[in-house]
């Protein structure tokens, strides 16, 4: 089954660090743009994250605060997430785009864009 599957959410106090992963099941993430959004109860999703071939980007919330990677040999993308405050607090998920590899990647294309997505990870912040 193809599939992507996030991990790493939980709890954290403000100001903590988390680090969530995005492993690919049945497929290999490279040639895949891979996102990461956010959504809160009551918000609209947001985009939080991408990185393509040899770009990232970030949302404007997050910039400075989170990095993101790709590690092909394990298949998996991670998220470092620090300082982390508590508008963070969301159902992270990662989706994967196989068409804009080598380009510039957008943080939050439309959802026709993506070819998978993952169910999500929660991260609450609080004290």
């Amino acid at each position: 089954q193809l599939q992507l599957v996030e991990s790493g959410g939980g709890l954290v106090q403000p100001g903590g660090s988390l680090e969530l992963s995005c492993t690919a099941s049945g497929f290999t993430l490279y040639g895949y743009v891979i996102g990461w959004f956010r959504q809160a109860p009551g918000k609209e999703r947001e985009g939080v994250s991408c990185i393509s071939a040899y770009h990232t980007n970030y949302g404007n919330s997050v910039k400075g605060r989170f990095t993101i990677s790709r590690d092909n040999a394990r298949n998996t993308v991670t998220l470092q997430m620090r300082d982390l405050r508590p508008e963070d607090t969301a159902v992270y998920y990662c989706v994967a785009d196989r068409r804009h590899y080598s380009d510039v990647c957008a943080v939050k294309g439309p959802d026709a864009l993506y070819d998978y997505w993952g169910q999500g990870t929660q991260v609450t912040v609080s004290s």
